[in-house]
């Protein structure tokens, strides 16, 4: 099990891009500095109208698919 911790800031405007579907990932650094690409999907519970702010804990299993997304 692998757990990624991380902050993420973005406007309600910017992610309309994501949530329309004309882009699919959104690239976060974990608190490590790693690279994470993540699914736009799976911050739509997220989603407000001021955006997506917070800190927030990623959890995947050993083949690398997700297993929780959470807001800390």
């Amino acid at each position: 099990m692998m757990i990624f911790t991380f902050p993420m800031q973005v406007s309600y405007q910017e992610f309309l891009n994501y949530y329309q579907g004309s882009i699919d990932k959104i690239e976060v650094k974990d608190s490590s500095g790693k690279t994470l690409w993540i699914h736009a999907r799976h911050f739509r519970p997220f989603l407000t109208t001021s955006g997506i702010r917070g800190y927030f804990r990623l959890q995947l299993d050993d083949q690398g698919k997700l297993v929780s997304l959470t807001q800390l």
